[in-house]
């Protein structure tokens, strides 16, 4: 992990298309302005991390699953 300090109006670069730039320092956070092709995904990490809970939450689990369709099969008999 590379760990920099920059000032208002001060930017960083990461390869050559991406532009990091500190916009705003505050007491509550810092404000940063990303400028990247349209095609590289900007997302907040928090928002990821919610993504993949609820796709943990709603995939089914497989022994719940066996456990359903073993009461079905008893239903129909």
């Amino acid at each position: 992990m590379l760990i920099l300090r920059r000032k208002k109006n001060e930017s960083v670069l990461i390869g050559e298309n991406i532009r990091i730039t500190v916009i705003e320092c505050a007491a509550d956070g810092v404000r940063l302005a990303i400028d990247a092709p349209r095609q590289i995904s900007i997302l907040r990490e928090e928002l990821t991390e919610a993504e993949q809970a609820n796709k943990t939450a709603s995939a089914p689990d497989i022994g719940s699953l066996l456990s359903l369709q073993t009461a079905l099969k008893q239903k129909k008999t």
